[in-house]
């Protein structure tokens, strides 16, 4: 017999990762090591949220348009930009909500459909429908819609009204501990919730209006004319050039309140009139719409928006850190404190799964040791268990996974299993 023959149709011997584990230990404990090695590390690094990093294919469209009331919003906003929408590829649902003021209206896409190009559309035939839309209507505002980009944080400023108020409370906030938070590493956004704009009102007298045959018109006219900074050009010279600034803006009350009213009814006014003369100035706040109080202080809202992708609980602990930095500098009467934590509940989910593998792992060794009744099979168990869980964080890691809600549930069940 050709012994050439016998070795063609001898079947080829398949070894399983079993049968290798067996014939080489050594191999095998290597694999686990590495296994669990880079499973941790992958675990350090991975995103930490309470949802998925999932882009919707939904866009949102936020139109105002100032005085309008809900029913002109519908007929002369709403349902212009509804047909324009309409003829986008892959809409599957259009929603809208109109109210004085203001329409909101939301394009949802097929599941495939990206949400970039998505956005893109929807952009160009907003350019397209503009010149139906009323001439003051403000520009229409694009944003995606995603769970994950509410606030993780929301901190709370408030004061005694007796040692700031609320025009000065807003300053402070906008410029000294908004910039303080939203530079640290995976903050995307702060949020200023219950923030008004601070502006001047002026106060007219209507006496004093008609003594000097005035009317507000003028007034209006005169902020518009003397309030007002313009482009003055440059000075050149045979050696040397000069930028001209024209310093026509007030910077303090008192410079407001000195503005020369030059027009009346339209006409020169040969009579140097004041504006601290017709009306009283004042700092105040923009029209307030929204009031957020805290414990029954005037207070302002900072909502804490993390980067898509990072980890929610380091991004807070963050947050908090700077938080105490930040309270030992603050004026007094200023309070600065954690008003809402959503991490919380994060970091626990996390604790909890650490605990339960631990736990798993040490009662599966107890029962296989007592019905087994040697260590050596013990402690393969108890190698097992860890190995297989902790390198599932690698496949996370590699695949761009965040450890959320949904796969501490799925890990749940996987220690269940074995």
């Amino acid at each position: 017999m050709d012994p050439t023959q016998d070795a063609k149709q001898a079947k080829p011997i398949h070894h399983s990762l079993a049968d290798i584990s067996i014939r080489n230990p050594v191999f095998a404990w290597m694999i686990m090591a590495a296994l669990i090695f880079f499973g941790l590390i992958s675990f350090q690094r991975l995103g930490v949220s309470q949802l998925p990093n999932v882009d919707f294919p939904s866009v949102n469209i936020q139109v105002n348009w100032e005085g309008a009331s809900p029913e002109v919003m519908e007929t002369d906003v709403v349902d212009i930009i509804e047909e324009a929408v309409m003829g986008i590829q892959g809409v599957t649902n259009v929603e809208a909500s109109a109210r004085f003021g203001s329409a909101s209206i939301s394009v949802d896409f097929e599941l495939e459909r990206n949400i970039d190009l998505a956005m893109q559309d929807v952009q160009t035939k907003l350019s397209a429908a503009s010149r139906k839309l009323p001439k003051d209507i403000d520009p229409p505002i694009l944003s995606k819609n995603n769970p994950d980009d509410q606030p993780i944080l929301w901190l709370a400023v408030s004061v005694d009204p007796s040692v700031m108020n609320m025009a000065q409370l807003m300053a402070f906030v906008r410029d000294n501990l908004k910039n303080q938070f939203s530079t640290l590493p995976g903050v995307a956004e702060v949020f200023l919730g219950g923030y008004v704009d601070p502006n001047l009102r002026v106060w007219v007298d209507s006496k004093k209006l008609q003594g000097f045959q005035l009317t507000v018109t003028d007034l209006i006219t005169a902020i518009q004319n003397e309030h007002s900074e313009m482009p003055a050009g440059r000075i050149d010279t045979a050696d040397k050039e000069f930028n001209v600034r024209v310093l026509g803006e007030a910077t303090s009350l008192e410079q407001f309140g000195n503005l020369l009213i030059s027009q009346r009814g339209g006409q020169p006014s040969f009579i140097p009139i004041r504006m601290n003369q017709v009306a009283r100035v004042e700092e105040g706040l923009n029209e307030v719409r929204r009031i957020s109080r805290f414990k029954g202080k005037p207070a302002v809202g900072l909502g804490i928006k993390k980067q898509r992708g990072s980890n929610a609980v380091a991004v807070a602990d963050g947050v908090k850190a700077q938080l105490t930095k930040i309270q030992k500098d603050l004026p007094s009467g200023v309070q600065l404190t954690i008003n809402f934590d959503s991490t919380k509940f994060i970091k626990e989910s996390v604790e909890e799964l650490l605990f339960t593998l631990f736990l798993s792992a040490l009662l599966t060794s107890l029962v296989c040791w007592a019905f087994l009744g040697t260590w050596s099979s013990t402690f393969n168990v108890l190698m097992a268990i860890p190995t297989s869980i902790i390198g599932a964080f690698l496949g996370l890691y590699i695949f761009d996974f965040s450890l959320n809600t949904f796969t501490l549930l799925g890990l749940s069940l996987a220690i269940g299993i074995v």
